[in-house]
């Protein structure tokens, strides 16, 4: 058998903002969910091999190989350049009009002559389904299994061999050829079929107008673009809801089994996503989270969930595929996140924080102050109760102190009226900082080790997690604060990795019932870079930006986590958390009244 030596940067997003696919340097969507992010895939070799669905497209031979996006765009182009001569191959997904998701690809020869081969697998399912294929009008091939059909449209001479269509292309200067394929339900006529050219034409125009509102950030204005095209494309556009990545189960450790689906939306992600699109101006995409999360969290707020689907579902059972072998061996392979039923106290204080930022610059929802009460008198029962944390281990609840200033920034928001843009009566604010103050004597009496001095992951440990950093950043002490001044120098000497990368914890000391290891999580190096900003130390949150963005693949992507030895992508891509981190602190150094200072001061801008 030959050597899986695939790695996670190898890939590359595109997508209609309902779905997504990931193209591989070699040509191959080998990953394809329909008709949304959190559906079953069509092609999953992602996390298999090529008898679960792809879709490749290469030179025979030797070759070598660029990609890029169009400028502005999530229009994906692979130049292949072989001894005889160069193509490009042009991968979109165009936006969505109905029902039906498109995927184009548009091989072109620019010089010389090339000879490919075409490997097309259809699985649906996560690759279990062996689909039923056959011919139908203006159809080439028609594959039907369940619910699902793709229709499969080219001039390219397709033919069947071995439980998949194969193919030999073979183009001189000048020439090109296409492929389309369109998923849609099977209980439904085929689609009509699309003009590539014209839909390329209209996909560039669709992005070219979305990047041209990025306001000029100097250095920073190309890679911020690039980042805010990964979150249009993570987000869901009929409900505005924001996936955390487009993926599940690529490993936080090579040949480990934390591997996990982030095809959901968290509300941890709340308050970041929407100061990164009101501070560039995308306020529309912030209203559609806004709304989104509002929708979402509806209803008793002892429900309240950590995440929930794309259109606000609540029931994210995790299973195993056990025919998916993982992405080179890492197993399982996990499809739904059993940790939506956990308790995490933060989450709270995440909708909060939200709702303050927005309170000042878009249009307050108009149930969110019975919305606010709810939630504050479910808390005020709650917050002295353990919970699973922001890093949702497996090990049984703690009282984390992340958690519990979390919990403080629910009640601080709500007394300083922020959370719904109206004036509360002066009882409830009197009893709503009453609570906070509470809550920062917990804090301030369980929370710091006055030995390490420093606070720490939770009450009675002597171990320090990341999430810390956000002790200043929401501003339950200042950043000069000599407790806040001692934590970050712990986390510098005992999570810092060469001086850039952060671990979250140490998984060696702090039991999260889980097995293996993990990578640096990038999130966190954003935030210590913040944390720099309202420090004074710009020289320092420089050189991490600039590190970080260094780190993307040749298109622009973040992932989840890294391995610093070697540069090895980690986890799920593109991470929304890492993008949303790359923008905040971009805007931090660029703004002398940027994101870290309205985050811990709502309403100072």
């Amino acid at each position: 058998m030959t050597k899986d030596k695939r790695e996670i940067s190898d890939y590359a997003l595109i997508g209609d903002c309902q779905t997504a696919a990931m193209v591989s340097r070699d040509g191959s969507i080998d990953w394809l969910a329909v008709p949304r992010f959190d559906a079953p895939a069509v092609f999953a070799a992602l996390v298999g091999d090529s008898d679960n669905g792809r879709c490749r497209i290469r030179p025979k031979g030797e070759y070598e190989v660029s990609r890029r996006y169009r400028p502005g765009t999530l229009i994906l182009e692979t130049e292949f350049r072989t001894e005889t001569g160069t193509v490009l191959l042009t991968d979109f997904l165009p936006i969505r009009e109905d029902h039906s998701v498109n995927v184009v690809r548009i091989v072109e020869c620019r010089a010389g002559s090339v000879d490919l081969d075409l490997d097309l697998c259809i699985r649906f399912d996560y690759g279990r389904i062996v689909p039923w294929v056959t011919r139908h009008d203006d159809v080439t091939h028609l594959a039907i299994g369940g619910p699902d059909a793709l229709a499969v449209r080219t001039p390219i001479p397709i033919e069947g061999q071995g439980l998949r269509s194969v193919a030999d292309i073979s183009l001189c200067a000048g020439e090109s050829t296409h492929l389309v394929l369109t998923h849609y339900p099977s209980h439904l006529p085929p689609p009509a079929a699309i003009d590539p050219s014209a839909a390329l034409a209209d996909t560039e125009s669709y992005w070219r107008d979305y990047t041209s509102g990025c306001p000029d950030l100097g250095a920073d204005t190309e890679v911020v673009a690039n980042s805010l095209v990964i979150l249009k494309a993570l987000t869901y556009a009929p409900t505005g809801g924001l996936v955390a990545a487009a993926t599940t189960s690529l490993p936080e450790e090579i040949g480990g089994g934390r591997n996990w689906d982030y095809r959901y939306c968290w509300l941890r992600d709340a308050t970041m996503t929407l100061v990164a699109f009101m501070e560039l101006g995308y306020f529309d995409e912030a209203r559609a989270w806004r709304d989104w999360l509002m929708r979402a969290i509806a209803g008793d707020p002892a429900h309240l969930q950590i995440m929930y689907s794309v259109t606000g579902e609540r029931r994210l059972q995790e299973w195993q595929p056990d025919w998916l072998r993982g992405f080179r061996g890492s197993r399982p392979v996990r499809i739904g996140n059993a940790a939506s039923g956990q308790l995490q106290l933060d989450v709270f204080g995440e909708v909060f924080d939200m709702l303050a930022q927005a309170s000042s610059r878009i249009e307050v929802s108009p149930h969110a102050r019975d919305l606010r009460m709810n939630l504050l008198e479910h808390l005020e029962t709650v917050w002295r109760e353990p919970d699973a944390g922001i890093w949702e281990p497996r090990s049984g609840p703690e009282h984390h102190v992340h958690s519990k200033v979390m919990a403080w920034v629910a009640f601080d928001r709500a007394a300083k009226g922020f959370a719904d843009g109206c004036d509360p009566d002066e009882e409830l604010v009197r009893h709503w900082r009453s609570v906070a103050d509470e809550i920062r004597a917990d804090i301030l009496a369980h929370g710091y080790d006055e030995e390490l001095g420093s606070f720490v992951q939770a009450y009675g440990r002597k171990t320090l997690d990341s999430a810390l950093l956000f002790i200043p950043l929401v501003g339950f002490l200042p950043p000069d604060d000599p407790r806040v001044v001692s934590t970050v120098a712990a986390i510098e000497r005992t999570l810092m990795v060469d001086g850039v990368y952060l671990r979250r914890y140490d998984t060696l000391e702090s039991d999260d019932g889980l097995e293996g290891s993990e990578g640096m999580f990038l999130a966190c190096s954003f935030w210590l870079a913040d944390v720099y900003v309202l420090q004074g130390r710009w020289d320092d949150a420089r050189a991490i930006l600039d590190r970080l963005i260094a780190l993307r693949n040749d298109c622009g992507l973040l992932p989840e986590e890294i391995d610093p030895e070697t540069g090895q992508f980690l986890g799920n891509l593109p991470q929304a958390f890492s993008h949303v981190g790359l923008i905040t602190t971009a805007l931090n150094l660029s703004r002398d009244d940027g994101p870290a200072k309205r985050r811990r001061d709502p309403g100072s801008g």
